[in-house]
């Protein structure tokens, strides 16, 4: 959350000459509400089997880059999925968080105490983003520019 996934995933895809697809867009387009209103309206196991069905959708008919939700890697299905892909984990600690996105209220999964959510959430998830991921790319105190260019030499690709 906040890492910048989006703003480095077009970056990337423009740099390679390819397209740029997010699955939390794909899902707030097919639903026609936000994801935090899907959270409140139907709660997490829904929104994340619509995130699972976005996931899979994409990555088998989208060959550019894919941006995924944060917790996309939570289910099994999802990472096997992705084994076969380059994937790429773009990590920041809690400060560099709250500093981008002051952990507001418009994350779902972070409304009651922000920090310690935040810090629990990468604590079960950390693991499962390295296991998927082919690269690590750290974000913190770095430009969107200087975080596309760590992707394109830590995946080692050429531009096009």
């Amino acid at each position: 959350m906040g890492v910048g996934k989006s703003t480095v995933g077009q970056r990337l895809a423009e740099r390679l000459g390819v397209g740029y697809r997010d699955t939390d867009d794909d899902i707030v387009a097919a639903e026609g509400r936000t994801i935090a209103e899907i959270f409140v309206d139907e709660g997490e196991p829904v929104f994340r089997a619509l995130e699972k069905r976005a996931v899979r959708a994409a990555l088998a008919d989208h060959t550019g880059v894919l941006a995924l939700g944060g917790g996309s890697i939570l289910d099994e299905d999802t990472r096997t999925l992705l084994a076969g892909h380059r994937v790429v984990y773009l990590s920041m600690d809690v400060e560099e968080a709250v500093r981008r996105t002051g952990l507001n209220v418009a994350r779902p999964l972070l409304t009651i105490n922000p920090r310690k959510q935040w810090r629990e959430l990468m604590d079960a998830r950390r693991h499962l983003y390295a296991e998927v991921a082919r690269a690590v790319v750290a974000t913190d105190g770095r430009t969107p520019e200087e975080v596309t260019q760590a992707v394109l030499d830590a995946l080692e690709l050429k531009e096009a």
